[in-house]
């Protein structure tokens, strides 16, 4: 390979458009492979040229920097959809999205994956962040994760469940980010299904035909919230949907799709004994603004763009908070958002 004219590559792109937040400058390099085949010839490419990756799926858990390092090259899975049954074993690609997971669910009569409505990023990142929902989590039902280790980007390697070392917010991944590159995935279903039940969930159809929900959080949850009620109709209701509708009244009651964010900015610290949300909230940080940038005023964990926020506006409120947090409980809370400089760094996230 002697040029940059692959597959999946592009040039000059604002980096807002791949980002939740709708935050970041213009990325000279950024890759959007179709299939595992296109990640890797660009990945052989990348360090033929020596110009570093940078990881990503669908950018819902992200900082994009609002000067990107022009020798980087920004990778996402986004592009990369699909999904296998068989028996009571789902493939799933990492670009799938994870609320198109509750969809899958739904279509095939069980209830394992109801808990990732409405949740955004892809099946990748919610692997590597372990994504949760109250007391569930993308590894419950998981068996085992493919990836590609960037020292040998032509092999696609296994790892189990087991050997994920997952936690809260935690996994294997996160500690080997500057090799390891998350694929795929295989999940344990609660019931065997029939492989050609996957036909007949059309969202599923469409996903593959590339019809991507927005990465805007308010077209996002839009797009399936549209698609719950259009299974409810108007006749009664779908008890198999409860559990989806409550995800609804919760997430849009605290305005979590209301403006551009990255969903809570930081780990809960257990030890403490309450979640952020509610320290912040005691110490009147919901509605303080930086530039363009907001600590909700319904939510003390997540900072909100409410028009044309930068990256330095974000991590002005992210110190505020950090300030606060020192100064009165003794303790600085741990970012759960990924923050990409801009000098590369080899991430993988949401």
């Amino acid at each position: 390979m002697t040029s940059w004219n692959l597959a999946g590559l592009r040039t000059q792109q604002a980096l807002s458009r791949y980002s939740t937040y709708e935050i970041g400058g213009e990325a000279r390099f950024v890759g959007t492979p179709h299939s595992v085949e296109q990640l890797q010839e660009l990945l052989e490419l990348a360090y033929r040229r020596g110009i570093s990756p940078i990881f990503f799926g669908g950018g819902s858990n992200l900082l994009f920097p609002d000067q990107p390092d022009p020798d980087a090259l920004f990778l996402t899975t986004r592009e990369m959809v699909e999904v296998k049954l068989e028996g009571d074993r789902l493939y799933v690609s990492a670009g799938v999205p994870m609320s198109m997971l509750a969809v899958i669910g739904y279509g095939l009569g069980i209830a394992d994956f109801d808990f990732t409505f409405l949740l955004p990023g892809t099946v990748g990142g919610g692997i590597y962040m372990n994504a949760k929902y109250f007391d569930r989590h993308i590894s419950d039902t998981l068996v085992n994760v493919h990836y590609i280790d960037c020292r040998q980007p032509g092999t696609i390697q296994t790892i189990s469940r087991e050997a994920c070392e997952f936690g809260y917010k935690q996994s294997v991944f996160q500690r080997n980010r500057t090799r390891w590159f998350i694929v795929g995935a295989e999940f344990k279903l609660s019931s065997t299904t029939q492989a050609t039940a996957l036909t007949s969930i059309p969202e599923l159809a469409a996903l593959q035909e590339g019809k991507l929900p927005s990465h805007r959080l308010p077209e996002f949850a839009s797009h399936f919230i549209t698609w719950l009620e259009a299974k409810e109709g108007t006749g009664e209701k779908d008890p198999k949907l409860t559990p989806m509708r409550k995800i609804i009244q919760d997430r849009v009651g605290k305005m979590h799709f209301s403006y551009p964010s990255c969903g809570s900015v930081f780990k809960n610290n257990y030890s403490v004994g309450e979640p952020i949300g509610a320290l912040a909230d005691r110490l009147n940080l919901k509605g303080v603004q930086r530039g363009n940038a907001r600590i909700s005023p319904v939510h003390g964990n997540v900072i909100q763009n409410v028009g044309g926020a930068t990256a330095a506006d974000v991590i002005e409120l992210i110190r505020h908070v950090q300030d606060a947090f020192d100064r009165h409980y003794g303790f600085v809370p741990e970012p759960e958002v990924v923050i990409i400089e801009g000098q590369a760094t080899l991430l993988q996230h949401e």
